[in-house]
Formats: C-alpha cells, structure tokens, sequence
C-alpha cells in the first residue's frame, strides 16, 4: 500500500521559522518534522511513498532525495499554485491505483497505522478519518461520529457554540482510488470542506476511527515547543537521535561535554557539538548539530538549531534559535522569543519575551529590543472578543497597540478605501482613535472622523455613505478603566468571525502594508453627520401616529454622546419629554453598576412624581436601553424583551421576530397569537442581527436591552427603540403597566461554571451525551429540552467558564433543571 504525504505547507503561524523553509522542513528533536513521519510510515510497512510538494519545494527534494537513505522509495507531485489537501492528492493520482493512505508532514505522531488500515478494510469505507482527542478543539476540524463510527458531519475550525465533541480531523486518511471522482483538476479543494460534506450527503461510506497513540499539530510556536517537550519525555513513540547517556539525555556522535559542563534531563545534545566548562544545559533543552556553547552559557527549556554560536555568559530561557544564528557574550533572550535563521545578535543584547525576529536581522550590541523586527510583536493570544478587541487603558490598550491594529485592519481593505471612526467623550478614548488614524492612514485608507458620535450614528454613517467599514472607540460598559474598539462592516454591521481572523492574521503575522507619502490616506471631518441620522430615524417613524397620541416621557442619556442627538429628534416627534443628564461629560464615560443603579432609582422617581407614560435610561454607547413603566418602576430586561415582542407582534402582525437562543419560550407564543413567527440565533449581536436582516424581520431584540428594527435602522439602536417605544405605544393604545400584566412569566436562570480551557471539550462531549432530552438544538452550543423544560449549555468564547441557562414552568423547577446541568458539567470535570 502506498502513502502520500502532504508537504506543500507554507507554515505562516511558525513564522520566523518558516520564512525561509517550508514547515515540514522545521526541526524537531533534530530532524525535520517531514522525516519523523517517514519513519512512522516504514515502521509500519509503508515504502512506496507519494510527496505533494509547493511551497519551498526544492528544500524537500533535495534533503530526502529518493528517500533511499531511509529505505523508502520517495517520488515528487508538484503543485504550481495551492491546491488544497484534496487538490494536491489529486494531483498526484497517476501514482495511486489502490488504496493509499494521506498523512501530513507537519504533524507529530506515533499512530498505529497498521490499525487504522485494517479499520478501514473490515468496514468496506470508501474513506475512513483518523480521529484524536483533543482538549482544546476549536483550531481543528471536528468530526462528529454515530456508534458504529460512520462519520455524520464536520465542522472546521468552530466556535466554542459549535463544540459537541472533542474528536478531531488529524488529517490522516485512508482512502479508495475512487475517491478521485468527487475531486475535480486543478482547482483549490479540501477533504474535510469540501470532498467529504458532498459524499455524505450522497450516503457514501465514511469512517472515522478514533486512534491510540499520540498526535499533535505543529501549528504554532506554543504548539512546537510543547511537541519538543512531549517528544523528549517520551509522550510520542519517535526515535530520538544519538546514544543515551543517561536518562532521557540523548548526545550524538562526535558531540564534546566537558566534564565542568552541567547537562540535566531530559536534553538532546546533537552531532559535534561543543558545550564548554561552566556551561549550564537544563531540562527540556535540544541543541541542533555543529553548534557551539561556550563557556557561562545558561541554556533552560531551548530550542537551538543547527550551526548555532551561543557565547560566553549567554543567557536562553524558553526560547527558539534558528539556524545559522550567532549570539555574543552576555546576550539574554527570554521566554516566548523566536529567533530566525541567520541571525546576528550583539554582546550584552536584552530580547524581551515574544518578541520575533525574522532571518538574515542584524541586532547590534547593548540593545534592548522590546518589538519584533522589523514589525512589532502582540504576543499570541486572540484579538477578538464578544465587543471587538477590548482591555486596559494603556496596559492592554495602547497607542502603539492601536497604530498596529489600524494597519492591520486597513491591510484587509483596498488601498484608498474610506472607513468612519468615532468615539465617546473620554480622553483614553481620544487618544486611541488618534492612534487608530495614524495606523489607518499610514496603510493607505482615509479616514472620515465624526468625533465624539453615539455608536448608532457612526453604524448609519458607515452605511449611507458606502464607507468600506468603521471603528467605534468606547469605554467598556461598566468599567471606566478599559476601553473597546468595535470594527463595523460596510452595512454597519459588527464585523463577521471571518474578517476578524483576517485582521488578526495580518496582525499576527506583522504583515502590513505600508503606504508611500504619496498613498498616505486622508483625514475628512464630514458635516451634518447628525442631522443625517435624525433624518434617517424620523423617515423610520410614524410621526403623526407619535403626536397624537400626547405621550409624556423622561429620558436619561447619562451623560454620553446620545444627548447630542436626542432632544432635536424629541422636538421633531412631538413627545413631551423631560430630558435627564443631557450634556457629554468626558469624566464619565460609562456608569459603574452602582451609579447605573442609582440613577435608575432616580428615573424612576422622575417618571413616578411627573405622572410620565414612559422612563428609559439609555447606556453611554446609545445602544442600550432601560424601561420604565408608567408610576416609577423598572422593567427587568427579560421581561422588557417580552414586552417589546408583545408590542411590535400587536402592531405589526404577520412578521418575524428574531431572539437569542437563550430567550423566554414565552416568545413563540407571542407570535403566535399574533400570525408570526419568532426564529433563533446565536447570543453575539453580529448573529443576531445578520439573523434578523436574512429572515427579513420586523424586529430583532436581547434579553440585555439592545433592540433593532431593520426596516428602518438595520441596528442596535437604543435612541431608535426609545423613539419607537413611543409609536408602539401610541398605536396600540395601552399602557406599559396594562401590557405587562398580560405579559407570561420569564423564568429563565442562569449559572456559570468554571471550566477550565482544556476542559470545555470534554464538558460538552458529557452534555452532548446526556440521552434524556425529547430533543436537541444546537443553533448554539446545545439545548435540550424536557417536554416545556429547556437547558442551554454554551461554553463562553473568552472566559474559562461554561454558561448554563435553563427555563420551566416555574422560578423554583427553572432552577432546578439548571441545576442537574451544573453537576452534570461538575462530573465531567471531576
């Protein structure tokens, strides 16, 4: 049986190591990645080896050859552009007429692939998956299995909403010629995108076989240094070069230790190296080939590749040298660091953690470098959460963190696009959208500055004026001493998951464009900004309907930028409106609970002592909005979510209305009754919203207090929902307090548990299991239902903890369905 290995990777998240070298190139534990799995494939009888080859191609041809040095036979299938792991096998099917098996070369394993061919033979499989358990499943593609193994779907690369198990694609196949006929020439095309979703739907016979043994991908750097750790403590069944002198301490031939030299295990001295007196190789270090280490050298959990000079009183602690590289007396590098291939760095040199350095770099002597060369580092972690990219003022959040950002997110646009950027009235927030401009701008992309503008303005500005996107800076909700930039597309819509990952590539990988002078983007200041968006709301509005029916209301814009819009489109509308902290106040940018809390108390007088219909408290990005009710009381936002459904089905019968997963069931009944329909999406308000637009509805709310009407405003839009409130009311000619007597209960609860990262896959594997439920959602994680009762299990995107909401007919059985998730969460953690 032949076997094909995919080599063609460019490896662009290993960067710097991969710059120069394609990624099954990279060394570990001295040898290149692509030569353990060689040997993995002749220990278990597999000769006759295909190699798909692209980026770099000639570096894998000339290192193995024919691959007789290591008793195979090796032949090459080139791909001129990228073509995808189903592409490139394909176009090496001239050398496969039976069945064959594919394998990465990037990847570290020790499978038994003797095992998973017969696996595949005794079922009769025209494809069978290899599968592995893996704590963290959301970088691969999960497949998801019945009992007699048949594969029944995949997802690549899901959300933590998207988690039902932790199984994943290895990328390791075994596969029939016939395979051939689902993939088409010479076009990109994926197995697990493409080739696989198509033949299950036609019914064909796909296996997966969750294998023994151990698998990794090499993916990161994180990844690779943990793989070289797991390989010299034995975790993966590979054979370690030179002799073993000791326990779990490899050295190779020729290699010279003085005596004075101290070496702990586990360690991985290559061939002729020279390790000086006084020199210090602690545990979970791998010195590459002909290099040298000279005397005082302290060396803890290194990596160093071939033909290395590491000097005198140098000091490597968790970090990756590259080839080539030549590093003087008295340098420090420190954890995280990466090293390029060919690289000079000075005597007495500081590399602080993270940072990268990219081949063929000069670092001169007594620098302290804090970035990466010649672009900046950011550290591995996401971008990326629930409300943009968010953290401390000037910790997390910094000017020069800002102008990265901007260049990264101007590369993913056309040069001389045009994006709308705003802020709230806060000074970190100034100075961070100045920043924001400066990184824009120097990547080609002008900039049209409203200034200090509500969030629902920059969102109508960005899409009536066919901007390609725009960038909101705030203070968090709640915490005055961090801020958030939220990135909008050009609809004024949150960005999608896709594009954050392209920002976050780009940003990540340090590939910027830089513009020239010429190219510089511009700084427009455009007009009327405002009056065009009190134009928009009021052609949303039925004016006449407002004025008649002489509501009174009082609103609190709490001192954010929504005062600068409302009392003109109150004055429009004919509502008689008392109009509370009305004015931008930059020393308060957002309410902490206890001043949201206690300017609540304080609406609700107004609305009681002034005998209003209405009181709403709108949140300092004017996207989210508290109701009272008429006589001073506040409505719970569960239950105004109720309200506002109840409201618009009344008058607006017929149309669909668009809540999160995790809303009261009470909201199909409210449709209902009505003629409409009520359809869920997943809690993010990209979803929600995205949702709302698809289905065309006539409403899309929260039960946190954003509500959207895309006939008018597709947005979350709290100075739109006072303003509608108004329309609602005087159309279906109630009151607040006689709508909510009529209103069902919402019972909802919610809990959370601590789970930790590596956990969340297990977690939801136990949920998953659970076979009591009548039936199963997955529109996010997953919701069971009991007959009425309901429990949703999602694990949270950015925090180590699990959300669990649950609902029954009663406060007290809603907590107790809630609970029985909770401990059955706690038993899979335990």
């Amino acid at each position: 049986m032949k076997a094909v290995i995919m080599a063609g990777g460019a490896g662009s998240r290993l960067r710097p190591l991969t710059s120069n070298q394609p990624k099954p190139m990279v060394s570990l534990a001295n040898r290149p990645l692509m030569e353990h799995i060689v040997r993995l494939l002749k220990r278990h009888g597999f000769t006759d080896i295909v190699v798909t080859v692209q980026f770099l191609a000639s570096l894998v041809r000339n290192y193995f050859g024919t691959g007789e040095d290591l008793g195979v036979s090796m032949s090459y299938a080139t791909e001129e552009s990228p073509l995808g792991t189903a592409g490139s096998v394909k176009n090496a099917q001239g050398a496969l007429d039976e069945t064959f098996v594919v394998i990465s070369g990037d990847a570290l394993t020790d499978i038994d692939l003797e095992k998973v061919v017969t696996f595949h033979q005794e079922r009769g499989a025209l494809a069978t998956v290899v599968l592995s358990h893996q704590p963290n499943p959301l970088e691969y593609g999960i497949v998801v299995t019945d009992e007699e193994g048949r594969v029944d779907r995949f997802l690549e690369k899901p959300g933590w909403g998207q988690v039902f198990t932790d199984t994943v694609n290895t990328g390791i196949y075994v596969l029939e010629p016939e395979i051939f006929d689902a993939i088409p020439d010479g076009e990109p095309y994926d197995f697990s995108k493409d080739v696989f979703p198509k033949l299950l739907e036609k019914g064909a016979p796909i296996f997966g076989c969750i294998a023994d043994g151990y698998w990794t991908d090499v993916g990161n750097v994180d990844a690779y240094r943990k793989a070289q750790q797991d390989a010299l403590d034995g975790l993966v069944n590979i054979e370690m070069p030179g002799f073993e002198i000791a326990d779990r301490v490899w050295v190779g031939e020729g290699a010279i230790l003085d005596p004075e030299a101290r070496i702990e295990s586990p360690a991985l001295i290559g061939e002729h190296v020279k390790v000086e007196a006084g020199a210090t190789v602690r545990e979970y270090c791998v010195v590459g080939n002909n290099s040298a280490i000279k005397s005082g050298a302290f060396l803890h959990r290194a990596t160093v590749h071939d033909n290395a000079y590491i000097g005198a009183g140098t000091t490597l602690r968790g970090c990756v040298i590259g080839r080539n590289a030549d590093i003087r007396s008295n340098a420090r590098i420190e954890e995280g660091v990466v090293l390029g291939d060919e690289c000079f760095v000075g005597k007495d040199t500081l590399i602080q953690p993270n940072v990268k350095i990219y081949p063929y770099k000069r670092v001169d002597a007594g620098a302290v470098i804090t970035h990466s060369i010649i672009w900046e580092s950011s550290g591995a972690r996401t971008l990326f959460g629930n409300r943009g990219v968010s953290g401390l003022i000037n910790v997390d959040i910094t000017p020069d963190f800002a102008v990265r950002l901007g260049m990264a997110y101007a590369t993913t646009l056309k040069r001389g696009a045009a994006v709308v950027m705003s802020r709230d009235a806060s000074r970190a927030s100034r100075t961070i959208k100045r920043a924001l401009i400066a990184g824009v701008n120097g990547s080609g992309v002008h900039v049209q500055d409203l200034e200090v503008t509500p969030v629902p303005v920059t969102r109508f500005h960005v899409r009536t004026t066919r901007s390609r996107g725009g960038i909101a800076v705030g203070t968090v909700p709640g915490d005055p001493q961090s801020l958030e930039i939220r990135f909008f597309d050009s609809d004024g819509s949150d960005i999608t998951a896709s594009t954050q990952r392209d920002i976050e590539r780009v940003f990540f990988r340090e590939d910027v464009r830089r513009a020239f002078p010429d190219e510089i983007g511009e700084l427009r200041y455009p007009p009327r900004a405002l009056e065009f968006y009190q134009s928009g709301l009021l052609d949303a509005l039925d004016i006449d309907a407002i004025r008649s029916a002489g509501l009174k209301s009082v609103v609190d814009c709490a001192f954010g930028p929504a005062s600068l819009v409302l009392p003109a489109i109150i004055g429009k509308i004919g509502s008689e409106t008392l109009t509370v902290n009305g004015y931008v106040d930059e020393s308060r940018p957002t309410m902490t609970h206890a001043e949201r809390d206690a300017i609540r108390t304080h609406l609700c007088e107004l609305v009681r002592t002034s005998r209003a219909d209405l009181g709403a408290l709108l949140e300092t990005t004017g996207e989210t909005i508290d109701i009272v009710a008429g006589g001073g009381s506040l409505i719970p936002r569960d239950t105004a979510l109720l309200l506002m459904v109840d409201m618009v089905a009344e008058v607006w019968p017929g149309r669909t209305i668009v809540v999160p997963v995790s809303a009261p069931s009470a909201v199909e009944k409210i449709c209902e009754a009505r003629g409409g329909r009520a359809v869920r999406a997943m809690r993010s308000l990209a979803a929600i919203l995205a949702t709302a637009l698809q289905e065309n509805a006539v409403f899309a709310g929260t039960e946190d207090g954003t509500y959207a009407f895309p006939d008018g405003l597709p947005a979350f839009d709290g100075i739109a929902a006072f303003c509608t409130l108004h329309e609602l009311l005087a159309k279906s000619e109630t009151s607040l307090g006689e709508r909510l007597s009529g209103l069902p209960a919402a019972n909802v609860v919610h809990r959370t548990v601590p789970t930790a990262w590596d956990r969340k896959g297990a977690v939801m594997r136990r949920v998953a299991g659970d076979r009591s439920a009548d039936r199963t959602d997955e529109t996010e994680g997953l919701k069971l239902f009991h007959g009425s009762d309901w429990a949703l299990v999602i694990p949270d995107p950015e925090d180590p903890v699990t959300h669990v909401w649950a609902e029954g007919p009663t406060e007290g059985e809603s907590r107790a369905v809630a609970e029985r998730y909770v401990s059955l969460i706690e038993e899979a953690l335990d």
